[in-house]
């Protein structure tokens, strides 16, 4: 099939590219325009009980609301207010309030700090409008009045509050994008220079993936909105990354072979037939593996994993169409020699290699290297036991010196640290009549005596007294483990002393993190089992093999729990962060199982050619590593460093997931694939492939397919050229 492909797509080369150019270009310009969400409460479905508490508060509170952003007044001087000072903050509330903002619905007064340095005003917002643009936009416009209206004061005025917050993500992701994209073109440009030596080859994948992309986001839009899917804004620099880093490790693929086929003797055109019909089914499976991990995001309780599930998995979808048909068309009509300019290095077959004494190495002691390699990433993956999830999404998401982390950070330290967000105790009858009033009192005494708890404030009842609102005040960051533990507990008290015929529900942005929470820890029971089920069908399929996939997805999953140790060996351990941010895990699984099994696919599918051939487990690890070596080293050096660049955003959200997948890929290219695999098929020897004889000639083992004085056929070779190998002899 896919040197059918091959032939068809060199020999109309141009209408292959005239297809995708019109393709893009319609996709692109049909394409739905999207709106980020980044509301908390948006990520979960209606029955985790926070969200069952917001629509009942909604219910039967519409005049109460929750401030969308807090105004915090302070003196220049950092003195204590004075009585004019607090004149002059409920003057500027008062007309904060009448200034004509789409989207606010009035700034109301609010409290002052113990320490009587701070004041709050609370502004409200149509809750259906939460974390939308216009929210944002509101926050901008409001930040604009109060520069106005403190100027020529003693007062300093900052918005902070979950609308300040979202406005400060959009600029610091403009930025982080921005610092991504850079950082993935210079990472990409550097190493195929470095492997190629040709201008050419460095810049061309740039821009054919260029072309991927354009069809891939219009795409992820329709799709999106096709499903009724929430969009985040933090998805545009995950997707820069895998469409450039995942283009250039398929591109890889294509030309390492493409290259080796024309120092075979091959013309141009024969060549990438034969480049594509080779690699078609390593990249295809490879391709196939990644999109099934990232599909299985849809089955996620989460609504911005399940969005970015279809999101990544078109991605990946789309470049590996392109990768079988537009790449090899571009680069058919260019010869060689302009291609490959100034190197004559693509003409030379290298003798003697690196990855050849690697090689014999694992042919020698295979044991020896299974062990080591092995312990290794148990040593790494011990450390992972102390992981702890942090859900401060806001501050994980931008640089501490933002305004609204200004704002949340004085808050914090000024007022009760739950005061900001206090969390909402809702008892309502389950009958219509009016609460008991004495037993609501008896109810407060009862959330009054959890731990964790600062203040309990009186309810507060709706006109027809069948529903109450108690606001409890907790001791900790809302955002904190310490205030989502607090949840439990309060939840726990409030269900077991609710009066008889009422039902009680906790809400607030504790609760909803607590949900979150809950329904990441189910998403670890079902997406996770489903992904590796499929990718291990996938390699069952390519390999025909029951015994393969197992051992093959074993060392996964012992690589996934070591990038995880190792980023809480940085991150907490180290540099004394509280905790990593709660959707890490998930990230990693998906993008160190997914990628990582393409980085053993690749070894594998090389390790059976070579057995085919006649050599026994322990000759076909060691030429499998001699050949192979060098594209996975040359894929994974560059697809790792793709997701470092993520590390350039300046936040610890893209910081944290930089270096676990970055880490993680390294871990899978340079110790399982290039190490652990190999090693470990060799020791199993001819059972690996049980019940079928994958690693048998069809002609009868033990006849080599060398005919007709030419060489077998060879996998991508080179890094640099100083350790690139093509010879097989």
């Amino acid at each position: 099939m896919f040197h059918r492909i091959g032939r068809t797509v060199v020999r109309h080369p141009i209408w292959t590219i005239v297809a995708w150019i019109i393709a893009a270009v319609v996709i692109a310009m049909t394409a739905p325009a999207l709106s980020s969400n980044s509301d908390e409460s948006s990520f979960l479905p209606k029955s985790y009980e926070s969200i069952q508490a917001m629509e009942l508060q909604q219910k039967a509170f519409p005049a109460a609301f929750t401030p969308a952003a807090e105004v915090l007044f302070q003196r220049t001087d950092g003195a204590k207010l004075t009585p004019a000072d607090k004149t002059e903050i409920t003057q500027i509330t008062k007309e904060l309030g009448t200034e004509p903002v789409k989207g606010v619905q009035g700034v109301f007064p609010g409290a002052y700090s113990p320490d009587g340095r701070y004041g709050l005003s609370l502004v409200k917002m149509d809750d259906k409008t939460a974390g939308q643009p216009v929210q944002a936009d509101a926050a901008q416009s409001l930040r604009d009045n109060m520069a106005k209206l403190t100027k020529g004061t003693t007062l300093d005025a900052k918005l902070g509050g979950s609308a300040a917050q979202q406005l400060d993500q959009q600029d610091a992701s403009k930025r982080g994008e921005a610092l991504i994209g850079f950082g993935t073109f210079a990472i990409i440009i550097v190493a195929m220079l470095l492997i190629f030596r040709a201008p050419l080859m460095a810049i061309l994948p740039l821009l054919l993936i260029g072309v991927v992309a354009t069809a891939a986001n219009g795409l992820i839009a329709d799709i999106t909105k096709l499903l009724g899917l929430q969009s985040n804004s933090s998805v545009s620099g995950i997707l820069i990354v895998v469409l450039f880093g995942v283009g250039t490790d398929y591109i890889l693929f294509l030309m390492f072979r493409y290259r080796e086929r024309l120092r075979a003797g091959d013309d141009a055109k024969e060549a990438m037939i034969t480049a594509v019909g080779r690699v078609g089914e390593a990249i295809a499976s490879a391709a196939g593996a990644v999109i099934i991990a990232f599909l299985a995001l849809s089955l996620s309780s989460v609504s911005f994993l399940k969005q970015m599930g279809p999101a990544l998995a078109i991605s990946v979808g789309v470049t590996l169409i392109a990768g079988l048909t537009l790449v090899p068309a571009v680069f058919s009509l260019i010869p060689p020699r302009a291609l490959f300019w100034p190197s004559k290095k693509w003409k030379i077959e290298p003798q003697g290699t690196t990855f050849a004494k690697l090689g014999r190495g694992v042919q020698r002691r295979p044991a020896l290297v299974a062990l080591v390699s092995g312990l290794l990433m148990v040593a790494l993956a011990l450390v992972a036991t102390s992981y702890k999830a942090s859900f401060d999404f806001a501050s994980g998401s931008m640089p501490k010196t933002k305004e609204s982390m200004v704002v949340q950070d004085t808050m914090t330290k000024a007022f009760s640290a739950g005061a900001a967000d206090p969390t909402q105790v809702y008892l309502t009858s389950q009958n219509g009549s009016p609460l008991d009033k004495g037993a609501v009192t008896a109810f407060e005494q009862k959330l009054t005596g959890v731990d964790g708890v600062a203040k309990v404030a009186p309810a507060q009842f709706n006109p027809n007294g069948d529903t109450a609102n108690i606001s409890v005040i907790l001791k900790y960051d809302p955002q904190s483990s310490q205030a989502m533990n607090t949840v439990d507990s309060i939840r726990d008290v409030a269900h077991a002393n609710a009066p008889a015929g009422d039902k009680a529900l906790v809400g607030g942005i504790s609760a909803i993190y607590k949900d979150i929470n809950k329904a990441i820890n189910h998403d670890y029971l079902v997406v996770f089992p489903v992904a590796g089920l499929l990718i291990m069908l996938i390699l069952g399929l390519m390999l025909r093999s029951v015994v393969a996939p197992w051992y093959l997805m074993a060392s996964v999953g012992l690589g996934f729990s070591a990038t995880l140790g190792a980023t809480v060996l940085i991150f907490q351990h180290l540099q004394n962060q509280a905790g990593l941010m709660f959707m890490l895990p998930v990230f990693m699984y998906l993008f160190v199982v997914a990628i990582g099994t393409d980085y053993n696919i690749l070894m594998i599918a090389r390790l059976r050619e070579e057995a085919r051939e006649g050599r026994n487990p322990r000759e076909a690890a060691a030429q499998a590593l001699r050949h192979a070596g060098p594209t996975v080293a040359a894929a994974g050096a560059i697809l790792a460093g793709t997701f470092a660049s993520m590390m350039l955003a300046g936040n610890t959200l893209f910081a944290e997931m930089g270096f676990s997948i970055s880490f993680g890929i390294v871990i899978a290219a340079f110790v399982m694939a290039m190490f652990f695999t190999p090693s470990l098929t060799a020791l199993i020897g001819h059972a690996a492939w049980w019940p079928g004889h994958a690693d048998r000639n069809a002609a009868g083992h033990g006849e080599s397919k060398v005919v007709a004085g030419h060489l077998p056929e060879t996998d991508p070779t080179s890094f640099p050229d100083d350790v690139d190998s093509t010879s097989r002899r």
